[in-house]
């Protein structure tokens, strides 16, 4: 019997659109996007968030814009950010061209929701003139009253079934230029519902479980979900949702990737629980470190582990190492090379400073490659 390697994910063969200048689906990086919570009209506000979610790593950003006086604001935002903007809209077919004139990378949209399709070819024709993608958001909490009567209820079938119709629309008015989403609060709803679309169709798919909860359990939520449609090879732009800060939604979608080894950004700690061999407090050191690290973006591996069982192996495998040692001499290792001793006074500031030169010197020698 044939074995699939066990670290092996085939991500799925799509098409690829660009969302402004971040090229979605194809054998581009899986992108991490979250959306603003302050209103639109806010700029200042608004602002300031994007630029903290850009800060965090965000590939994407989505801003709502329910009226007219969002669409408004939308272009000084998008002047004074450098990620993509996707306008999120809804009902009216004139905010989706408003958004598109005002500098919108990407207009999240349901056709079927607009309008007439004269109203249709209205919002494709600001689109392409203003090289605008769209995304099909299909949503198990508002599915058309129509596939609700012939399925009794939100399934994955009619999940599917909504999303092929919306796609249809655009086809037939010549556009091609948009990635899909079928999401649900449901896991295995939400699961089912983008393996049947994995199957039907070739457009780049954006995942996630909507209303996953709060930051604790929504992100364990978020996933289970996600995570089972990564690893066999689905998705190409991801959100987590969480009721939480925005910028925490960027902070998992990223250690989500990581932990599969599908894109990596900024430092990643192994770290153990900790129990009475510890050496020191591996605990606090590490919340401390992850606060300390957060503004590395260049992918590097460090751990931390509280004692000599462990920790060597452990070390071997990260780019810096920490064991911990009896009476206060704790190793630290360096590419996988034990390298020198270190006390109980300074671990944090001493381990801050090796993973910041180590970033530089992988950024340098990048840089140069």
């Amino acid at each position: 019997m044939s074995i699939r390697p066990y670290r092996d994910i085939i991500r799925r063969k799509c098409r690829q659109i660009m969302v402004g200048n971040i090229p979605v689906g194809g054998d581009a990086p899986i992108s991490v996007q979250s959306m603003t919570n302050t209103l639109t009209t806010d700029v200042k506000g608004t602002v300031a968030q994007i630029q903290e979610l850009e800060d965090a790593g965000a590939d994407i950003v989505r801003v709502s814009c329910p009226d007219e006086a969002s669409t408004k604001a939308l272009k000084e935002i998008i002047d004074n950010v450098s990620v993509p903007i996707i306008a999120d809209i809804h009902f009216h077919y004139k905010r989706g061209i408003e958004a598109a004139e005002a500098g919108a990378a990407c207009l999240r949209i349901n056709p079927g929701n607009i309008g007439s399709p004269e109203r249709v070819r209205e919002v494709v024709s600001a689109a392409k003139d203003h090289g605008c993608s769209m995304r099909i958001g299909v949503n198990a909490g508002s599915l058309e009253k129509s596939l609700l009567e012939k399925y009794g209820e939100p399934c994955p079938d009619a999940m599917v079934e909504s999303a092929l119709e919306h796609a249809r629309i655009l086809e037939d008015n010549d556009f091609f230029e948009f990635k899909i989403s079928v999401k649900a609060s449901d896991v295995f709803l939400a699961v089912a519902a983008y393996q049947g679309l994995a199957e039907a169709c070739d457009y780049p798919l954006h995942i996630g479980v909507t209303e996953a909860g709060g930051l604790r359990a929504g992100t364990v939520k978020s996933s289970i979900g996600m995570g089972m449609l990564l690893w066999s090879g689905i998705g190409d732009s991801i959100r987590v949702s969480l009721s939480a800060d925005p910028v925490e939604e960027i902070k998992v979608g990223f250690d989500m990737l990581k932990s599969l080894d599908l894109r990596h950004r900024g430092v990643r700690i192994v770290s153990c629980p900790s129990c009475a061999r510890q050496a020191y407090p591996v605990i606090k050191t590490v919340e401390a470190l992850e606060k300390r690290l957060e503004h590395i973006s260049t992918p590097l591996s460090l751990s931390i582990i509280g004692c000599v069982v462990n920790g060597p192996g452990e070390a071997k495998e990260a780019d810096i190492g920490l064991t911990g040692g009896g009476n206060g001499n704790h190793m630290i290792y360096l590419n996988g090379v034990t390298d020198h001793k270190i006390d109980d006074d300074g671990i944090i500031d001493h381990i801050v400073e090796l993973v910041e030169a180590k970033a530089a010197e992988l950024e340098k020698n990048n840089i140069k490659s």
